[in-house]
């Protein structure tokens, strides 16, 4: 017999300062430490790039003075649609219907080059996955779907019409770290040949069977790990990441701060070391005792660990177990001089 797999459910999150009903339905992973990492200057300019359903940016405007403003970008009509409610509560803050590889250009159309202090929350929100339509939850039957914006781009359904099991094999195994690839690659497209892979239902059937045994009931369920990695893959998110945290980093203001969230050990290798390349730029040869390239350092990592959950946000948001957070600021141009830090440098990082 299968199990019943079930998550616990998202808790209600309710304060007087958060009035709208739709917050409720999703509490924002590590909201404090995610605020107090970002914000520099009550009176500065800052950027939610993962609006979602608001969390992080209720918080924010909660903290920012009268002078202070919110910019937020999201490519989720629904999400939008919140975020213009918002918008029309509160002049300090605006939301764009877009996806944060497009940051670097709307900030410049906006004027905001010195950026106080950007975010990023990646992965999905709980209304997402708990809306069958949209296909994210193994859990839900719904559509082959799986896109952030509905409008834009080709559902997942279309993406595997012309895809080789080598290649959905990697996928797989790149986004999702899933051992059995292979042999779950080779079952979704049986499937799909067969006639008999028509809705996230029949995906995880596939998956769950394409699993050995001792591996079916160990653990999370054999489907979550396929089910990230094709997510990640429909909305092409390891090429948005790539684009918006280049842009966020360029748009800092001296002194401003990164903070970034993600759920996964892909997520989070490309964040490190997509700012790792600007905390330590050198190229020389790791022979040279010292730097000859001139490389200067743009940022610093603020610290060198990524922020975890604590066990009580755990307890009581169990979708934040798997977070983890990294920050880092953006570098004056003097203390970019005073770097020293050569081929051989080691920054301890994890």
């Amino acid at each position: 017999m299968r199990p019943h797999w079930s998550l616990p459910k998202t808790l209600s999150l309710v304060s007087d300062v958060f009035e709208d009903h739709d917050y409720a339905e999703h509490i924002p992973v590590l909201r404090d430490e995610f605020v107090e990492a970002i914000i520099t200057d009550p009176d500065g300019q800052y950027v939610d790039c993962t609006f979602g359903r608001g969390g992080h940016s209720r918080e924010l405007l909660a903290r920012l003075s009268e002078k202070g403003r919110l910019l937020a970008f999201d490519r989720d009509t629904e999400a939008v649609a919140e975020g213009e409610s918002l918008a029309r509560k509160d002049s300090r803050f605006a939301i764009v219907h877009a996806d944060f590889a497009r940051l670097g250009d709307i900030l410049d159309e906006r004027g905001w080059h010195q950026v106080s202090g950007i975010g990023f929350d990646l992965g999905v929100s709980s209304p997402q996955v708990d809306n069958a339509a949209r296909g994210f939850s193994f859990q839900k039957n719904g559509p082959l779907d799986m896109r952030m914006d509905v409008n834009e781009g080709k559902p997942l359904s279309q993406r595997l019409e012309r895809i080789s099991e080598s290649e959905l094999a990697n996928v797989i195994y790149r986004f999702g770290d899933e051992r059995y690839s292979r042999s779950i690659a080779k079952a979704i497209l049986k499937a799909k040949h067969d006639g008999v892979l028509k809705t996230t239902s029949d995906l995880e059937n596939a998956c769950f069977h394409a699993v050995p045994k001792k591996a079916r009931h160990s653990g999370a369920h054999p489907a979550t790990r396929t089910f990230q990695a094709l997510r990640i893959w429909v909305n092409e998110e390891m090429d948005q990441i790539d684009a918006g945290m280049s842009a966020a980093m360029s748009h800092l203001k001296p002194g401003g701060h990164l903070a970034v969230i993600s759920f996964h050990s892909g997520e989070d290798r490309r964040i490190r070391d997509l700012i790792e390349t600007q905390v330590n730029p050198c190229k020389c040869p790791p022979q040279l005792p010292m730097c000859v390239c001139g490389k200067m350092p743009s940022m610093r990592w603020l610290q060198k660990k990524p922020v975890r959950p604590s066990e009580d946000e755990v307890a009581h948001n169990p979708r934040s177990r798997s977070s983890l957070m990294r920050v880092a600021q953006r570098l004056t141009e003097a203390e970019s001089k005073l770097v020293t830090w050569g081929p051989d440098y080691d920054d301890g990082l994890c």
